[in-house]
């Protein structure tokens, strides 16, 4: 099963990083990645997409921001050639924006009716294929040298030729912010389950009755990690939602469907997500990018300068 698609659902607003998000789209925020370089944040979760294999990408946004992001993009590039000409990173740079320029489209979400239909507006780009979904306001660090984290999930889904979940081994008082599903061990395949159970944000006291998986340590579930390679059987599932008049389409009553019709697989991915919606989220992502890439020293200096300060004060 060949993946060669990708949709990044970013059409929510941001109320948690209001104001900043009435001013600029929260995707548009700038990051210093791994590399080294400012990025709008879309931008680094399109190259977790790029550099995993995917060919094509579609944005799911809200009404008008699809022209916003093209506009702000193409300024970013010619500013790049016109102000750094013949510097070797600021050539790269435009060239990876030219890369994702050619290949990005977009679908308007016209109706905030929920995460599923945010993700059934891309059902025509998808076009009956296999695809990537990503979070617009999830980043991935990944713990293995040369493999992105959506690398793993898509290596796992074309040996299997089924839809995979990523997941992490979450502590559970923290459970309730996520996704959380259990699942029979694949036999041979390390951190391979079975899916059998999804539950969006549970309780603790439910987790314990329903999403115990054995293997994990005590204490921890399976939680979603924020990307999934879903196959299109998906879009009829959240279709029979909108038909009923849902004005809340869930993925996850969706992906349970999914999971007792055909074959879907969680994998534990080796690395970690970080939620740029919660608070001090995008603080932790960057210090998280910083750690793991060229800018490792410079980063750890900062917080030791930082820390060192705030001992000072008090």
């Amino acid at each position: 099963m060949k993946i060669k698609k990708a949709v990044i659902t970013a059409a929510a607003r941001g109320q948690r990083l209001y104001p900043v998000a009435d001013t600029i789209q929260k995707a548009m925020l700038p990051v210093v990645d791994v590399d080294g370089l400012h990025k709008p944040v879309i931008q680094i979760i399109a190259e977790e997409a790029f550099n995993s294999g995917i060919e094509e990408l579609c944005v799911v946004c809200a009404p008008g921001d699809g022209p916003r992001y093209v506009a702000a993009f193409t300024s970013l590039r010619d500013n790049l050639i016109k102000t750094y000409q013949n510097i070797d990173w600021a050539r790269q740079q435009a060239e990876k924006i030219d890369h994702l320029l050619s290949r990005l489209q977009f679908a308007e979400q016209t109706e905030a009716l929920g995460y599923g239909h945010a993700v059934a507006c891309a059902r025509e780009f998808v076009n009956n294929e296999p695809f990537l979904l990503l979070l617009g306001d999830y980043l991935y660090v990944s713990d293995v040298a040369g493999k992105r984290c959506a690398a793993q999930v898509l290596e796992l889904a074309a040996q299997q030729e089924c839809a995979v979940a990523a997941v992490n081994p979450t502590i559970e008082h923290q459970i309730s912010r996520y996704g959380t599903l259990t699942g029979k061990h694949v036999a041979g395949q390390a951190g391979v389950y079975q899916i059998d159970k999804i539950i969006e944000k549970p309780s603790l006291s439910t987790a314990e009755l329903e999403l115990q998986t054995p293997g994990l340590r005590a204490g921890y579930y399976l939680c979603f990690f924020g990307m999934h390679v879903l196959t299109p059987s998906i879009f009829p599932i959240l279709q029979k939602q909108l038909d009923a008049g849902s004005t809340n389409v869930l993925l996850t009553p969706a992906l349970q469907e999914l999971a007792a019709t055909e074959k879907y697989l969680a994998l534990e991915v080796r690395g970690n997500r970080y939620d740029l919606s919660r608070r001090h989220g995008l603080l932790r992502a960057q210090l998280a990018l910083g750690l793991a890439g060229e800018a490792h020293d410079e980063t750890l200096t900062t917080m030791v300068e930082l820390l060192a300060e705030a001992n000072t004060r008090k």
